[in-house]
């Protein structure tokens, strides 16, 4: 290269470089993915301080669970009045005692595990809560994804209407059309315009409705990911660990409920000691005693029948949610499967096919072979197919959401758990 050619070169690319830098710097907002999107949500839930009063609570529980009952302290008076020598108040008795309960067969300590066995509920209920949650997000992300890509097909949809009323126009200007044509590609136009602009709120509104999670500004969402069917091709996880856990969580409530009915089946007794002072003739006298329920008739048979029943529920119910959750992800996994085979198909066979048409009819249409009604029904055509495309991608997306939910995909989300001051 010559030394002008290189001193040319050089002062374009310093123009250049000085265009760039004295230019307004730009800045575009990075599309939000679906990780972000739910960290976000999940930092800024706000239910979750809810947690620690909910847990408070039940820890109070606990502490109230493992109290001895009260002791009971008493005065009688015997013989204050009556009839004969004892009509006179110098032969009264009063006697000070102090009484206390024991209880038996482990009261306490199964009113203390009953008590404990709720806070895992508490927890566990907070976090599956945390996860529909997650879930409405994501189907609220997918939303705005969905709405963003509806923009761009009726974008397209714009174009081809104005590419075909350009065609249309040169045709009645050549007096080769009637001039009922132009007015028609006019409407048609004017049609497609409207629709983009429809599509276009919905889409800001999905954007706003996303960001309402954690009271953002409006977003930006990248629609190419609709496109991500590669869930289809692997294997589901397991049923979510966080809803099977909860279930477990209440199996053993339903057993802790089982041993403290089991243990008010024991009698408690209650002892009794205490001083009495006789008025006649001024002594003090020790007293002892005691007594103890015989159990005859209430043996508490029935509450215990109805807490061994409902354990039997609960073991019931996880086994049934176990089969529920493992059917539902293989019939959501089928789902998966057949909606991205038809998405492919579309996409590969149909689309390029009506892509390929469109171009024909046009060609023909511009050599007069055609009319212009041919070429909007083969305009129409290529946008029904690519937005049954569209449609066959959100409900992917919307099925691979319920088969997050049903896994417990997004479990390393949750919050770690809180534990009460």
């Amino acid at each position: 290269m010559s030394a002008l050619h290189q001193g040319r070169a050089m002062r374009s690319w310093l123009l250049a470089t000085a265009l760039a830098l004295a230019a307004p710097v730009s800045t575009y907002a990075q599309p939000l993915g679906l990780s972000e999107a739910l960290s976000r949500a999940a930092k800024a839930d706000p239910a979750r301080p809810a947690l620690r009063s909910r847990l408070n609570a039940a820890e109070a529980g606990v502490r109230q669970a493992s109290v001895r009952p009260n002791p009971v302290v008493g005065v009688e008076v015997e013989d204050l009045t009556g009839t004969g020598s004892y009509s006179l108040v110098n032969r009264a008795q009063a006697t000070v005692y102090y009484q206390q309960s024991h209880e038996r067969g482990g009261k306490r300590a199964a009113r203390a595990a009953l008590a404990r066995s709720d806070i895992a509920q508490v927890r566990l209920r907070d976090d599956v809560r945390v996860l529909d949650l997650l879930h409405d997000v994501e189907l609220a992300w997918i939303e705005a994804v969905a709405a963003e890509a509806e923009v761009r097909l009726a974008a397209d949809r714009l174009k081809l209407a104005e590419r075909a009323q350009a065609e249309v126009s040169r045709r009645v200007r050549a007096a080769r059309d009637p001039l009922f044509a132009g007015a028609r590609a006019d409407a048609q136009v004017a049609e497609a315009r409207i629709a983009l602009e429809e599509t276009q709120a919905r889409a800001a509104n999905a954007r706003r409705a996303l960001a309402a999670f954690w009271g953002g500004a409006e977003v930006e969402v990248d629609p190419a990911t609709l496109e991500d069917v590669a869930v289809a091709d692997q294997v589901a996880g397991p049923p979510s660990a966080t809803d099977l856990a909860l279930l477990e969580a209440q199996r053993g409530v339903a057993a802790a409920k089982v041993r403290v009915e089991e243990s008010k089946a024991i009698q408690d007794p209650t002892w009794r000691a205490g001083l009495r002072y006789l008025n006649d003739g001024g002594d003090v006298a020790a007293i002892v005693g005691g007594s103890i329920p015989l159990g005859r008739y209430d043996t508490n048979r029935g509450a215990i029948d109805q807490a061994r029943a409902a354990q039997t529920a609960a073991d019931l119910d996880l086994i049934g949610a176990k089969a529920v959750f493992e059917r539902k992800i293989a019939a959501v996994q089928a789902s998966l499967a057949q909606k991205a085979g038809e998405a492919r198909r579309i996409e590969t066979e149909i689309v390029p096919a009506n892509a390929r048409t469109v171009d024909l009819v046009r060609d023909g249409f511009n050599r007069g072979g055609f009319s212009y009604l041919d070429v909007i029904e083969a305009q129409k055509a290529l946008i029904d197919a690519r937005a049954r495309r569209l449609a066959v991608l959100k409900s992917f997306q919307i099925d691979r959401a319920q088969l997050d939910r049903l896994t417990g995909a997004y479990a390393s989300l949750l919050p770690a758990s809180e534990t009460s001051r």
